[in-house]
């Protein structure tokens, strides 16, 4: 069985966010902090690993996603709190 992450990743200053959905958590982790992933994330510097849960398939996974896509900053704000209230980078 696949184990699938739902993550948000962080800019240095918070204030932007970047959602995603991956079956390889470390490696995708990498790719953001490594500037291997053009575009949204390089161009806001998005590199800090700030909240993730797991899914046991693909379509749970991205139905997930696209729900927090969704969500207003604050919502998103008060999911990350619950986990990681200081906001460091989890992937250390």
């Amino acid at each position: 069985m696949n184990t699938y992450y739902v993550y948000m990743m962080a800019s240095n200053n918070n204030h932007a966010l970047y959602i995603g959905v991956t079956n390889n958590l470390p490696r995708r982790v990498y790719e953001h902090k490594t500037g291997i992933l053009a575009g949204f994330t390089e161009k806001y510097n998005v590199h800090k690993l700030v909240w993730c849960e797991s899914c046991h398939d693909i379509k749970s996974a991205i139905a997930r996603e696209k729900q927090l896509k969704r969500w207003s900053r604050s919502k998103k704000e008060m999911l990350i709190n619950k986990m990681n209230p200081e906001w460091a980078d989890l992937s250390r």
